[in-house]
């Protein structure tokens, strides 16, 4: 069985004015979340953009989703699949911890 994952963007920082253009996005912080049975574990980051001049493909502050912010950082330098081995990992550690703390032998009781 594996994590069951879900991305999110928290947050935007935005240039109020670009050339023509207004409120452009240059950050997005995102978070990844992972659940697995009654385990969990979240991984975030930061991504920036940059507005290519020539690009005619503009949508507006309003008409943004979810989905195309995280596409974009995807595109620009955040690995999808390695932030969920991540997760799977972390909650893997909780299921069979590599490390254990055992009672003292000459303190039981």
């Amino acid at each position: 069985m594996s994590a069951t994952t879900t991305w999110v963007i928290e947050w935007m920082q935005c240039k109020p004015v670009e050339g023509d253009l207004t409120d452009v996005v240059v950050t997005a912080g995102w978070r990844c979340n992972g659940v697995q049975d009654t385990y969990s574990a979240s991984i975030y980051g930061t991504a920036s953009f940059t507005l290519d001049p020539e690009s005619t493909d503009y949508t507006p502050y309003a008409d943004l989703t979810q989905e195309q912010v995280l596409g974009w950082c995807w595109a620009n330098g955040v690995d999808q699949s390695a932030a969920e081995a991540s997760i799977q990992s972390q909650i893997d550690a909780l299921i069979n911890p590599p490390i254990v703390t055992l009672p003292l032998p000459w303190a039981q009781s």
